[in-house]
C-alpha cells in the first residue's frame, strides 16, 4: 500500500504538470506562427492594391502595414511571454518525470522483471527519439531567436511542440499495455511475458483512443491556463489592458471549447471500449451491481458493497446503455456478475475495485471538463455583446478557469488506474505480485514522505515562478522603427537586445 501511495502520489502531481507542457507548447508555436504570418501580412497587401513590398509607395501601403505590424508585434510579445511559463513548467515535468522512472526498479522491480522486455521499449523510445527531439528544438529556439532566421527559429518550436506530443505516445502506449497486454507471448521458462510485436503494442486499440484524449485534455488545459491570466489582466486593467491579453483571452476561449467537445467525444467512445475490454471498470464507475439492459446513467448513488446493491440511485433511464454500447437496450454486465466471471477465469479472489472512487472520479472527470468548457462559453457570450470589460464577476470566475481541466485530468486518471485494480498488467500480473520483495516498509514511507516534502517545495517555487510571471505581464511593446520593417527572412537585428528577455 505504502509502494502505491507513493507511485500514485509523484503520478499525479506529475500529471498536472504534463498537460500544461503538452498544450502550452503548442498553443506558443500558434501564437509565434501567427506572429510570423501577420509580419508578412504587410508587404504582400501593400503589394496587392500596387504598392512596393519594401513600402516606398507609403500612400498605397499605410493603410495596410501598421496594422499588419502592430499584431504581428502582439503575437511576438505573446509567444515570448507564454514561453517563458511554458519553460518553467517543461523543467519541473523533466524533474518529477525522472522520479516515476526510477520507482519501476526500485519498489517495483517484480513488475520490471515481469514486463520490462514489453515496457521497457516504449519507454526506451521515447528517451531516445521524442524526448532528445523536443528538448533540443526548445534549446534552439530559447537561444537561437537571434542566430536563426524568423522561419527556421519559427521551425524550432514547432519541432519542439511535435516531440512533447511524440514523447506523450510513447508514454501512453506503455500505459495502454497496462490496460489491455497485446504483443506478447508468456515464457514460462522466463516466468514473464516476451515482446513478440512492437507494431501491436504501439497501435493497441487502447492507445489510439487514449492518446487523441489526452491531447485534447492537454489542449484544453493550456488553453485553461491561458483564459485565467488573460481574464486576471481584462479584469485589473479593463479596456486599458495590454492587446496580448485580449488576442490571447480570444485564442483560449476558442482552443477551451474546442478541448472540451473534443476529449468528451473521445472519451465516449473511450467508454464503449472500456466496456468491452474492462467490464469491470464501466460497472464500478456507474456503480451497477446487476447486469442489464436499458442499463441507467447514475447521476448520485449509495451503495452496500458487501451485498452488492444501491441503497440510493437517482439516475438518466437508458443513459448508461447509450454511453456503453449506442443503444437505449444495450446489455451491460454488473459487478456482481463480473466478479463471478473472473473467479471463473482468474481464480478465487475478489476482483472488484473501491467502487466509490471509481464511481467519483468518473463523475468529477466529466463535470470539470464540462464546467470548463461552459465557463468558456459564457465568456464568448459576453465578448460577443461587448461587454467582456464590464463583466468583473464573469472574468473574476474566468481568472480559475485552469483549476477545473486540471481537477478533471487528477480526477480521470486515478479512475483509470485505480478501477483497474486488482491487477497491475490487466488479467495477467496482480499490483500486489509486481512490488519489490527486498524493500521494506520503512525505506518506502521514507522516501514517501522525503517526496512529498521535496515536491511540496517544488511546488511553492513553480507556483511562485509562475505567478510572478504572469502577474508582470509581458514586455512592453517595442517602439516604431523609423526606416521601415525589418526583413522577416533576414538575419535579426543583434542591437534589439529585448530579444534575449526569453532567455
Amino acid at each position: 500500500m505504502l509502494a502505491r501511495w507513493q507511485f500514485a502520489s509523484t503520478t499525479v502531481y506529475h500529471f498536472l504538470i504534463v498537460p500544461l507542457s503538452i498544450g502550452l507548447t503548442l498553443l506558443v508555436a500558434v501564437m509565434q506562427t501567427l506572429a510570423y504570418r501577420a509580419r508578412h501580412a504587410a508587404p504582400a497587401a501593400a503589394t496587392a492594391v500596387g504598392g512596393d513590398p519594401d513600402g516606398s509607395d507609403g500612400a498605397a501601403a499605410a493603410p495596410v502595414g501598421p496594422v499588419a505590424s502592430a499584431t504581428a508585434d502582439t503575437w511576438d510579445r505573446a509567444s515570448r511571454f507564454w514561453g517563458r511559463i511554458m519553460l518553467v513548467l517543461f523543467a519541473l515535468g523533466i524533474v518529477t518525470g525522472i522520479v516515476q522512472e526510477f520507482q519501476f526498479g526500485m519498489n517495483w522491480s517484480a513488475y520490471s522483471r515481469f514486463v520490462g522486455d514489453i515496457f521497457g521499449a516504449p519507454l526506451a523510445m521515447e528517451g531516445l527519439i521524442a524526448f532528445f527531439l523536443e528538448s533540443t528544438f526548445l534549446g534552439l529556439w530559447i537561444f537561437g531567436r537571434d542566430l536563426l532566421s524568423p522561419r527556421l527559429h519559427l521551425a524550432t518550436i514547432w519541432l519542439a511542440a511535435i516531440g512533447t506530443v511524440i514523447s506523450a505516445y510513447f508514454i501512453l502506449a506503455a500505459n495502454s499495455f497496462m490496460q489491455h497486454p497485446v504483443g506478447l507471448v508468456y515464457s514460462a521458462e522466463h516466468r514473464r511475458v516476451e515482446l513478440t510485436s512492437i507494431w501491436k503494442v504501439l497501435t493497441n486499440s487502447t492507445q489510439l483512443l487514449t492518446f487523441p484524449h489526452v491531447v485534447f485534455a492537454a489542449i484544453l488545459t493550456a488553453g485553461g491556463i491561458l483564459l485565467s491570466v488573460s481574464a486576471w489582466h481584462l479584469r485589473k486593467d479593463g479596456d486599458a489592458a495590454d492587446p496580448v491579453h485580449r488576442k490571447v483571452a480570444g485564442l483560449a476561449l476558442g482552443v477551451v471549447l474546442f478541448g472540451a467537445v473534443s476529449s468528451s467525444l473521445v472519451g465516449h467512445a473511450q467508454g464503449q471500449l472500456m466496456t468491452e475490454q474492462q467490464p469491470m471498470k464501466m460497472a464500478a464507475a456507474e456503480a451497477l451491481w446487476d447486469s442489464k439492459d436499458h442499463a441507467s446513467f447514475s447521476l448520485f448513488a449509495y451503495g452496500d458493497v458487501e451485498k452488492g446493491r444501491n441503497k440510493i440511485d437517482i439516475a438518466i433511464p437508458d443513459g448508461l446503455s447509450i454511453l456503453a454500447t449506442n443503444r437505449p437496450g444495450g446489455y451491460v454486465a454488473g459487478v456482481n456478475d463480473i466478479q463471478q466471471a473472473e473467479e471463473a477465469k482468474y481464480g478465487p479472489g475478489s476482483y472488484i475495485p473501491v467502487v466509490w472512487l471509481a464511481y467519483w472520479t468518473f463523475r468529477l472527470m466529466i463535470g470539470f471538463g464540462a464546467l470548463a468548457g461552459l465557463l468558456a462559453a459564457a465568456v464568448v457570450v459576453q465578448w460577443r455583446r461587448g461587454r467582456l470589460t464590464s463583466s468583473r464577476r464573469l472574468l473574476r470566475i474566468a481568472t480559475w478557469t485552469v483549476v477545473l481541466p486540471l481537477a478533471a485530468n487528477s480526477a480521470g486518471w486515478i479512475f483509470t488506474e485505480t478501477a483497474r485494480q486488482p491487477w497491475l498488467v490487466y488479467g495477467l500480473l496482480r499490483t500486489k505480485d509486481g512490488i519489490s520483495t527486498n524493500v521494506g516498509s520503512g525505506m518506502v514511507l521514507t522516501t514517501l514522505v522525503g517526496f512529498t516534502l521535496l515536491y511540496g517545495v517544488l511546488g511553492v517555487i513553480c507556483f511562485t515562478l509562475v505567478r510572478r510571471i504572469a502577474r508582470t505581464g509581458p514586455d512592453p511593446a517595442a517602439p516604431a522603427v523609423a526606416d521601415g520593417p525589418r526583413d522577416p527572412d533576414g538575419p535579426a537585428d543583434e542591437s534589439d537586445d529585448s530579444q534575449l528577455s526569453l532567455v
